[in-house]
Parts: C-alpha cells; structure tokens; sequence
C-alpha cells in the first residue's frame, strides 16, 4: 500500500500523523511520503519537503511574497506522483494547495480523499464545485460536514475529530502543574500567540501588552506561553519588546500542557481554539491580519462567529476580539473578566465547562480506524 499524503502547519501534521495510525493498522506494509512533518515522521513517513513550506496566512503580500515557492513546490511534487503513480493521494486540510493538486491527480487516474472538509459552511461557498472536481471522498471532522457535502453529490464520511480522541475528557490539572513547576493554587493565564510567523507577526506583541495590564491589575498571576520551537526567538523578542519577558514563561511547544495547566487562556483563532475547549478552559479569542486580508475575509465571511467554539456550539459562548477591536485594553478586560467569574460566578464556569464536555462527546470517535475504513471504500471502489 503506497500512500502519498500532504499536511501543511502543525495541526496538519498533528491530523495527519493520527490518521497514518490508522492506515498503519489496516495496510501494516504502508509506504507514505509527500510533504509531512515531525508527528508523520514518527510513523515513518518520507518527507520530501517540510510541513512548514506551506504555512501561510491570509491574502494579498502575506501569499504573494510566497507564491513562487509554494506553486514551485506544487509542480515538482505533481510531477513526482505522477510518476510514482501511488494508490491513493490523502490532502491534509491546506485546501488553496491540495485542491488543485488533487483535481490534478484524480484527472489521471489517482484515487484522491481530502481530510477536514474546507469551511464552506463559514466562507467561501463557491469552493464546493471545486471540491467536487477534485476529490473522491471527503473525511471530515464536524457532524453536520457530510450531510452538507451531500447535497451537492460529495461523497463524504464523519471521522471525528482526532483531537478528542488526544485529549482526555477530564484533563489532569495538578499533573499538568507539576510538570510546568506551578503551584497547584496558581492563577495560571496562557497565552498563545498562533503558530504561524505571520500570526506571531500580528498578534505578538498586541498579546503581550495585554498581559502587562493583567500583571498590573493582578500582581501575582502566572503567565504561561507554549511556542512553536521554530517561533520562540520571535515570541521572546515580543515579550521583551511589551516589557514582559521576565513576567511569562515561553515553553518550547507543550501547547497540551499548558492547556491543562491554565484557568483561563489567551489565545489566537484557529485548531487551538478547539484544543481550549476541549480541555474545558475559558478562553478570550482574537485574530489579526493585513489590511487587505482582513477587508476580503470579513465580505466572504458567512457566520457571526469566527472561534470554532462559537461556530460549534452556535452561540457567543466564549467572546471573540477581531482586528481593530483586538486592543491590549480589551483583550486584558476580557481575561479579568473570566477570572472575575472563577470567584464570584462559579456557576457561569460550570456552565461553559458542561457545553465543552457535550461538544466532547459529539466530536470523539475513532478516527483513525473510520478513516481507513473510508480510505479502504474509496480504493476498491
């Protein structure tokens, strides 16, 4: 069983590593190569470029300073597989670069499954008849996903979400705390920044003065910072530019345990969001971007809600800051108020708590195995 996969970002290789789990299982002679990162290597996966060649963000300079690279990347990798003629090409989420690729592929006869269903649902509608031109099946991580795809003769099957799978229905906090030497009473605040240079380019330091102001109006608060190994130079740069680097604690990844660790976490827009909400925590979201990006997406969006907790629950149950609303002012008035509420309304704690658990159970099956059954229907179709 020759497989060739794509996963852009570290939540793509994170998807995609689990998913190489399941295929493992079911073909334990599996062969996979592509364009993968360290969680694929793990499962001895062939990387021909990094994940991280893919990571992007936004629209206009932000993907026009990168496009030579990254269609390059796509030509060489197009002419490879056509060669090398794999039984089946599995697009890792990344849909501006895997869709095209995948049209590509299946036009000469290569069986093609795209894992985590673009977000038509949210924006950028027009990309369904894209979608259909492009790939046999659809694994996707949302309940509502395939029902949609259905009504436009997708075939398409829910997998799950891998995550809930990885993170435990009732995180172990004090252990979490032990591991990252805080007190088991600490006030704990994390705060993460994104994944990606371009989110760490904007959201930074912006995310930094808010601590300040935190630090001020409660003095004896923890600050807690995973970063991508990659990013932490920048991360640091940051912090000590907002004058708060002696105040935060900059992790090298740890992302989970700081997560378990936290009462309440700051935190850009995207996977990690999800991540918060299912280890149950109070989060106050915010995302920044490019002027131009931000003009495009806020015409093409087609929700209320950004965060993939409100977009999941329907409903403003944790509070998003966007682009010029994001000010340090806000977003530390945010994350007082949640630790506000730990003290003077538990039951509001308790309440946002019981959602994420219901969100839990709705997203936990087991997606590696579902997503090689899927896998296995579309080859001997």
């Amino acid at each position: 069983m020759r497989a060739a996969l794509v996963a852009g970002e570290t939540s793509g290789d994170l998807l995609a590593g689990l998913l190489l789990d399941g295929l493992k299982q079911r073909w334990p002679d599996l062969q996979s190569a592509g364009i993968g990162g360290p969680q694929m290597a793990k499962r001895g996966f062939d990387a021909w470029w990094a994940h991280d060649k893919l990571s992007v963000h936004g629209f206009g300079w932000e993907v026009l300073r990168r496009y030579r690279e990254i269609v390059g990347i796509r030509k060489q990798l197009k002419v490879r597989l056509l060669q090398d003629h794999p039984d089946i090409f599995i697009g890792v989420d990344a849909p501006d670069f895997n869709l095209d690729l995948e049209a590509d592929l299946k036009a000469q006869g290569i069986k093609t499954v795209h894992f985590v269903c673009p977000s038509i649902w949210a924006w950028r509608p027009e990309r369904v008849e894209k979608i259909k031109r492009s790939v046999d099946h659809v694994l996707c991580i949302f309940p509502f996903e395939p029902a949609l795809l259905a009504a436009h003769g997708i075939a398409a099957t829910y997998v799950g979400h891998p995550l809930a799978k990885v993170i435990p229905m009732q995180p172990d906090r004090p252990a979490a705390r032990a591991m990252l030497g805080l007190a088991p009473d600490a006030c704990v605040v994390a705060v993460l920044p994104g994944s990606r240079e371009s989110e760490v380019a904007h959201l930074a330091f912006t995310f930094f003065q808010a601590v300040a102001l935190i630090k001020h109006a409660q003095p004896a608060i923890k600050f807690i910072v995973p970063a991508v190994p990659s990013l932490k130079a920048k991360i640091d740069s940051a912090a000590r530019a907002a004058g708060v680097l002696d105040v935060v604690q900059v992790l090298s990844g740890q992302s989970h345990t700081a997560l378990a660790a936290c009462d309440v976490t700051l935190i850009a827009s995207g996977t990690a969001t999800l991540e918060a909400a299912l280890f149950k925590r109070p989060m106050v979201i915010a995302y920044r971007m490019g002027t131009l990006s931000w003009q495009i997406m806020r015409r093409k969006k087609l929700q209320p809600w950004v965060g993939l907790p409100n977009i999941l629950c329907s409903d403003f149950v944790v509070p998003e800051l966007l682009q010029d609303a994001a000010t340090p002012r806000a977003l530390a008035n945010e994350v007082l108020h949640w630790l506000s509420a730990m003290t003077n309304q538990p039951e509001k704690i308790r309440a946002l708590e019981q959602r994420f658990s219901v969100l839990h159970t709705e997203l936990l099956r087991d997606t590696p195995t579902l997503a090689a059954q899927a896998i296995a229907q579309v080859l001997h179709a």
